[in-house]
This record gives structure tokens, C-alpha cells and sequence, in this order.
């Protein structure tokens, strides 16, 4: 390959991993940008062992297939909560490969040209400094995130004096690599010198950078470790000579920093002042001793409110925070506002620009449920419609929405712009306690007359607004007449098998599904999974979708496992089945399904079907159970069917 083809390549890779980022701004669009920029990153390590001829040393493509099953396998096993610690380990690989490239061009000073040593040497070890910083302070953010570190900032004795000293090493270190390359006998000069005070200096200033960092800054911390990594992989480009990577690393840097700088004004932070560890410790307040906040004691009567608020509401906003995250309760608020909008109220969701632990998080996790992008509003977007807004609904929020924020002086929230949620007509609020969020501040929000708190777990205290959105409701598309005793069947059950089909994949009910598993569950009774060996359109696709929602594996049995125990069942829930429980097959002598091992569900005491109609299945044989007395048939989708079984 000739050096202008290979400039052309880079020029046209480096515009393409732009184009990535730009759509990455966008939540959908960004899997087509983070898809466009990583496949121009291949391309990028394919020109580029191409254009150097190393493309036959085979170790390459060994490392190349570690490295990407170890990236597979990471993408694959990690929760979505998990996602703020993988990206801040992901950025210190980045620093941690730079930091690599750097100290090997450094010990191979001796053969380049004399005419670029300096430059190359200066190159090199300024790419081990901000590569180690990178690498040191994001291992310690992710220890934040995953609480093996405290989250709350650790300041030290003389912690400023400490971090400059660590900082004047990295900077002495720079300078001595421009010596190093001389014929000079200081002992500044010594490469062996300069490399090891470049390393320790700065593994010695990440950590104490990032050590007296508090979570409340987490998302701007990992933002600028973005860029860093950014920044380094650009002056290891330097060091080595490659365009390419110049460009890009140029290009991540740029974009990282710039993102920084808006988190910072969204939260009205000055970059220096988090760094220096100003805003994550609350000064002393001027308005005397802090008062003990206890926790509030619901009368009856409030909570029973709880009702009417929700079913009178049109105009609702909820806001998710890191609570959501941390309680895995992103489905349960996505149930909740779709049953609002069935009410016919018009639901938002307010997202702040740092809620969670990473730029973008709570979007991730709304969007993860199917949360429509039109439905996702910024900060500046709706902050005047609280005011207009009958009811807010929080979800694990607190700093986000502190009105503290406004008149609270000398606290690390002074000035920070924050989510109008004290203007609503009316605030719920799902939060774990009362306690302050990480900035130390009480939130007056909490002791608001118009405001209702449901304290505990987010999921359970979500499940409480889903009951107070219930009301008996008749079931509709059956002809039987137990129907109207829906509710007392389901919440007499104590031993329940769910049968999962086709008809469940068609209408993507598999949450549904788990969710009314999960609230016969709470009510006391035992419940289980019976999965037919050809349910679906390949093996083990029911277990696969169970699965995606989290059912337990200990809860799904084959048909062998299970199938002696429907006569002992007081309750069978079929979900988009027929064939695979249709009792004809042991009689209906020349049809299809005659001799096939079928699920047992006849012999349950009591059975509801959620399928789309009565019309036979593939096998075109009538199924009998359909015309059972103890048989009750929720026609439709399979969604609104279990969403009936839920109401009831």
C-alpha cells in the first residue's frame, strides 16, 4: 500500500468515526453510530498492519482474538446497572494501551533517526503520563461505581500539597525524556530515571485525583477520563508517527472534553473546583446545626389519596435516578406510565443531565425497555411544564431535583441547576430512604405538603402506584361464566404453572409475563414455568425469552420435569399456546398431533388462556380444552390479556 493511499484511508476513517460520534448525540441513532465508528476502528487496524507489512506475524492475530473475546464476553455478562464501571475500565484500557506504546518507543530511543529524538522522546513520556493517570483514575472510579472503593469522596491531610507534588513529578518527568536522548551524565537524564518517575508520578496523581472525588461528580470524572484516554492515544500516535491514530484519539479527546465541559454547566461546576475536590464535601452551613430528618409516617387516609391522585392525573412527568438503576425498576416505570396513558394521561419523562453514574445512563435504561425517544425529554426541554404538570412520580432521584439548590449557600449544590419537580401540583416519590443524596443536602422537597413518599425498594414501591392504578375490571371476550371470578381465582392460587408459546414471542409479552409471575409470587403462591420441547420456532426458545427478563432458572421445567404435577395445580396460565397443550392428541385418532406428548394442563383445576382467538394451531386440530368448563379464554393480544390478569 503507498503512503497516499494509506493517507486517503486515514483521512476517510477518521471522518467516518466522526460521523459515528455525531449520531452517537442522538439516543436513536446512537447504536448506528457506535456501530459505524467501531467498524472504522477495525478497518483502521486492518490498513494500518497493511500499510507497515506486520500483517503475517501471526502473535498479532492472537492477541487480536483475546482481546476481542475478552471484550465479547464483558459486553455480554455485564447488567445494564454495571454499565458506568465498564465504561470507566474501557477508558482506562485505552490509557493503559497508550501508556504500553509509550514506554516501548521510549526504551527503543536509540534507533530512531537523531533528527526526531527529541520529539519522540518527550512524546513517549508525556503518552506514559496521561496514559497511568487515565489507567490509575479510572480504576478507581469504577471502584467507586461498584462500591469497592467508598463512594464518598476520601480527602486526606495536605491532600492539595500531595496531588501538586504527584503532578510536578509528571511535569519534571516530561521534561527530563528532552535530556534523556543527550550524551549528558546528570543523573536527570538517565532514561532509566525519567521512565520510573513518569510511571509512579503519575499513578501516584490518578489516584489522588480520583480518590477525593464523590459520586455526585462521577459522570463528569468519567467524561474527562473519556477524553483523557482520548488525549493519550493521540500523543502515543505522535510518539510512534501514525496519523491514524493521531486522528482518532484527537477526535475522542476533543469529543470527551467537550462533553465534560457541558456536564459542567449543566451542573454550574467549574471543571478545576471538582477536580480539586471542592464540590464533593459540604462546607460548613451558616445556618447552625443540621437537623435530623426521620422518616415520615404515612397516615391511612394519605395513602389511600394515593388513588385518586394517580387515576385523576393528565398531565404527568416521571423522573428517573440512579435509585431506578440500582433497583433494576426501569420495566416497572415503563408499566406504570403505559397504564397512566391508558387512563389517558399524557406521561414525559424528565431526564437530568447527570442522573446516574455516566452521561446518558437513565436514557440506556429507558430505552432498554422500549421507552419511545419522543417521550425523553432534557432538562432545558421541560423544566418550565413542571408547573403545569399535575403529577410528578420520582424514581431513585434526589440531588436532581433538590429545590436546596436554589438558596442552600455553601453547599456543594449551590447554583446547580435542577429538575423544577417542587412546582408540580402533586409529587410522588420512590425513593429507598429520606436521607440526603450525595452532595450532603437535605431536600425540603421531602417534607412538602403536596408531596407523598413511598419509601423502600423502587420496584416495590412502583408495584403499590401499579395496585392504586387497579381496579376490578370485567373481563371481556369469554363465554364462560366463572370470569367474573378472575380475580378470586388468581389470588387463590397457591400453586400456578405458566405455559409460555408462540403466541407469547409474536406479542413480545414476556415481560408481562414475569411481571404477573412475580405478583402472584408476592401474594404467597408457588410458581413455575412448563416448557413444551417444540414451543416456538427453535429449541429453547421459550427459555431464552424467559431468560431476557430475568425468570430464574430454577423456575423453568421441561415437560418431563413438570408434567405430573398439573394435577396437583390449582391454577394453569396458558400464554400464547395451543398444539403443545391440546389434549386431542391423545385421542384425535389420523390427525397430525395424534401420539405427540402434550402438556398436561387438562388436568389442572382451573386454566385461563391468553390466546390471540380459538381457530385450531398449526396442526389444524380443535383444541377441547377451549370448550372446558373450568377453562377461561382471554382473547386478543397477549399483552392486553396479561395486562387484565395483572389489573385483576
Amino acid at each position: 500500500m503507498s503512503a497516499l493511499i494509506y493517507y486517503i484511508c486515514c483521512a476517510v476513517l477518521s471522518i467516518f468515526v466522526l460521523i459515528g460520534i455525531s449520531l452517537m448525540s442522538k439516543v436513536e441513532s446512537a447504536t448506528r453510530g457506535n456501530t459505524l465508528s467501531a467498524l472504522s476502528l477495525l478497518a483502521g487496524v486492518v490498513v494500518t498492519l497493511i500499510y507497515y507489512k506486520i500483517f503475517d506475524i501471526s502473535v498479532i492475530y492472537i492477541f487480536i482474538l483475546v482481546g476481542s473475546v475478552i471484550g465479547y464476553s464483558l459486553a455480554k455478562r455485564v447488567k445494564m446497572i454495571q454499565m458506568p464501571q465498564l465504561v470507566a475500565l474501557l477508558n482506562g484500557v485505552g490509557g493503559a494501551a497508550s501508556a504500553l506504546v509509550g514506554t516501548l518507543t521510549f526504551l527503543r530511543i536509540g534507533s530512531i533517526p537523531s533528527a526526531y529524538e527529541h520529539f519522540t522522546s518527550v512524546t513517549a513520556i508525556l503518552a506514559v503520563v496521561v496514559g497511568f493517570i487515565t489507567l490509575i483514575g479510572s480504576l478507581v472510579a469504577a471502584g467507586k461505581l461498584h462500591k469497592i472503593l467508598p463512594q464518598k469522596p476520601i480527602i486526606w491531610h495536605n491532600h492539595r500539597s500531595l496531588t501538586n507534588l504527584f503532578l510536578a513529578g509528571s511535569v519534571v518527568a516530561v521534561i527530563c525524556s528532552y535530556f534523556a536522548t543527550t550524551n549528558m551524565t546528570l543523573f536527570v537524564a538517565n532514561p532509566s530515571f525519567t521512565l520510573y518517575l513518569a510511571i509512579l508520578s503519575s499513578c501516584l496523581f490518578g489516584y489522588t485525583f480520583a480518590i477525593r472525588v464523590g459520586g455526585a461528580d462521577m459522570p463528569i470524572t468519567i467524561s474527562l477520563l473519556n477524553s483523557l484516554s482520548g488525549v493519550a492515544g493521540a500523543i502515543a500516535g505522535m510518539a510512534i508517527g501514525d496519523i491514524l491514530l493521531v486522528s482518532v484519539g484527537g477526535i475522542v479527546g476533543a469529543s470527551g472534553l467537550l462533553l465534560t465541559q457541558i456536564m459542567c454547566r449543566n451542573m454550574n461546576r467549574q471543571l478545576t473546583d471538582i477536580l480539586l475536590g471542592k464540590t464533593s464535601t459540604a462546607h460548613k452551613a451558616s445556618s447552625g446545626p443540621k437537623k435530623e430528618i426521620k422518616t415520615p409516617v404515612q397516615p391511612k387516609e394519605k395513602e389511600e389519596s394515593l388513588e385518586n391522585i394517580l387515576q385523576d392525573a393528565k398531565e404527568v412527568i416521571i423522573v428517573p435516578g440512579y435509585g431506578m438503576a440500582l433497583a433494576q425498576a426501569q420495566q416497572q416505570t415503563k408499566q406504570l406510565a403505559d397504564k397512566l396513558e391508558r387512563q389517558g394521561a399524557r406521561v414525559r419523562f424528565a431526564v437530568h443531565p447527570v442522573a446516574g453514574r455516566m452521561p446518558g445512563h437513565m436514557n440506556v435504561l429507558l430505552a432498554e425497555v422500549d421507552v419511545p425517544y419522543d417521550e425523553l425529554y432534557e432538562m432545558d426541554q421541560i423544566n418550565d411544564d413542571f408547573k403545569h404538570t399535575d403529577l410528578v412520580i420520582v424514581v431513585g432521584a434526589n440531588d436532581v431535583i433538590n429545590p436546596a439548590a436554589r438558596e442552600a449557600v455553601d453547599t456543594p449544590i449551590y447554583g446547580m441547576p435542577v429538575l423544577n419537580v417542587d412546582e408540580a401540583k402533586q409529587v410522588i416519590i420512590c425513593n429507598f430512604d429520606t436521607q440526603p443524596g450525595y452532595a450532603g443536602v437535605d431536600n425540603p422537597l421531602y417534607k412538602d405538603g403536596k408531596t407523598k413518599m413511598l419509601l423502600g425498594d423502587a420496584k416495590d414501591s412502583l408495584n403499590i402506584l401499579l395496585d392504586k392504578l387497579s381496579a376490578p375490571k370485567s373481563t371481556v371476550g369469554t363465554s364462560q361464566s366463572k370470569e367474573s371470578d378472575l380475580s378470586g381465582i388468581l389470588q387463590g392460587a397457591k400453586e400456578v404453572i405458566i405455559v409460555p408459546g408462540y403466541g407469547m414471542a409474536l406479542a413480545q409479552a414476556q415481560q408481562q409475563t414475569k411481571q404477573l409471575a412475580d405478583k402472584l409470587e408476592r401474594q404467597g403462591a408457588r410458581v413455575r414455568f412448563a416448557v413444551h420441547p417444540v414451543a416456538g420456532r427453535m429449541p429453547g426458545h421459550m427459555n431464552v425469552l424467559l431468560a431476557e427478563v430475568d425468570v430464574p432458572y430454577d423456575e423453568l421445567y421441561e415437560m418431563d420435569q413438570i408434567n405430573d404435577d398439573f394435577k396437583h395445580t390449582d391454577l394453569v396460565i396458558v400464554v400464547g399456546a395451543n398444539d403443545v397443550i391440546n389434549p386431542a392428541a391423545r385421542e384425535a385418532v389420523d390427525t397430525p398431533i395424534y401420539g405427540m406428548p402434550v402438556l398436561n394442563v387438562d388436568e389442572a383445576k382451573q386454566v385461563i388462556i391468553c390466546n390471540f382467538d380459538m381457530q385450531p394451531g398449526y396442526a389444524g386440530v380443535d383444541n377441547p380444552l377451549y370448550k372446558d368448563g373450568k377453562t377461561i379464554l382471554l382473547l386478543g393480544d397477549a399483552k392486553e390479556s396479561l395486562q387484565k390478569l395483572l389489573d385483576n
